[in-house]
């Protein structure tokens, strides 16, 4: 370990230390999604596949979130374009008035990946709270439904201050855990031994990888939790006004895409997956937000190229969505992304759950 990994290694142990011995249980089962390396590997995406696959099981699930980068302060239910129908409000409790409650309704306040969650799932309750136990107990105060709850901790690895009832951890197939340096010389933000508190893996971006290599490494550090395989895969285009495109409009066109996203490399295989022709690629660096200018420009090279579509990702478009003034004329479009999961590995997460603190 070398002289800077060492001093964050260092400051990582005290912070786990004294938040451990600080921890909190919420009263409801958790399960919490993140992993050991900084950048994406599909969180969001998984959040969002539990959540309803939470639903059809029968639960209430509620996805506590930071809010990288939004400014809200206290605990809030996150709201897109204030859910359209209110079919979310079903779950407030009817004895509590609307305007006692706090609501975060943009990406400033929300953070981009909490208020695209927000678009995407209509009727889960998502709260922003850096502490999630304080952000999930403001839930329970908020909501009244007969179903069972389940929080789903979004980036919650390692967020030491909540107990967690069981630890998914996702691990991106292509980059693994890169230098395998700890910050600031890699991008491990803890050493890969504590891959052993795991409760079960999912690698992402499998269909680029030996398969092999990565279980026989996990199995030695934690031979205990099953390994499952996922691909990221497009399921539906949508304009900035939220009209819905097959993924078979891209196939044969001319594209500039653009994105400021954690992996903009999986963006660029998911374009050239559907079929169509790349004739630029910007990046901007993660959680950028855009001006009105910086869509002009783009607009302007996409011409340039004799180009059909301006396309970025979901998370891309919620805060393009909130620029004011954009010339209808420029057509953006933007692809929202699951994840195709062998369907033992929601058995297997709910068999788990279905066993404790129900």
């Amino acid at each position: 370990m070398r002289p800077l990994e060492f001093l964050y290694y260092i400051g990582y142990s005290i912070d786990k230390h004294f938040k451990l011995k600080r921890q909190k249980s919420l009263p409801y089962p958790v399960i919490s999604i993140g992993n050991i390396t900084t950048g994406g590997t599909g969180k969001t995406p998984l959040t969002m596949a539990i959540a309803e696959e939470a639903k059809e099981r029968g639960y209430l699930p509620i996805i506590l979130t930071r809010g990288y980068r939004g400014k809200g302060k206290e605990p809030c239910f996150v709201l897109a374009n204030r859910q359209e129908g209110m079919k979310f409000y079903e779950f407030i409790d009817i004895n509590i008035p609307l305007s006692s409650l706090y609501i975060c309704a943009s990406t400033i306040d929300a953070g981009d990946e909490p208020l695209m969650m927000s678009e995407r799932l209509r009727d889960v309750p998502i709260i922003k709270c850096k502490d999630r136990f304080k952000g999930g107990m403001y839930a329970l105060e908020k909501l009244n439904t007969p179903k069972p709850y389940l929080f789903i901790l979004d980036d919650g690895f390692q967020h030491w201050g909540l107990f967690r009832d069981m630890d998914i951890v996702l691990i991106d197939g292509i980059k693994l855990f890169g230098n395998n340096r700890l910050l600031p010389l890699g991008p491990l933000r803890e050493p890969i031994k504590e891959l052993n508190r795991a409760n079960i893996f999912l690698i992402t971006m499998a269909q680029f990888i030996d398969k092999s290599e990565i279980q026989n490494r996990l199995k030695e550090i934690n031979p205990k939790a099953p390994i499952y395989f996922s691909e990221h895969k497009p399921l539906i285009i949508r304009d900035i006004a939220r009209n819905e495109f097959p993924m078979n409009e891209l196939r044969d066109k001319r594209v500039y895409a653009f994105c400021g996203v954690a992996n903009p490399e999986s963006f660029r295989e998911t374009l050239l997956s559907a079929g169509c022709r790349l004739a630029g690629f910007r990046i901007y660096r993660d959680h950028y937000r855009y001006s009105l200018r910086d869509i002009l420009n783009l607009h302007k090279e996409a011409r340039l190229l004799d180009c059909n579509y301006l396309i970025t990702t979901e998370k891309d478009m919620v805060k393009i969505r909130e620029l004011e003034s954009i010339n209808s004329n420029i057509i953006i479009l933007s692809i929202e992304i699951g994840l195709d999961i062998d369907p033992s590995f929601f058995r297997n997460v709910f068999e788990h759950i279905n066993k404790i603190r129900i």
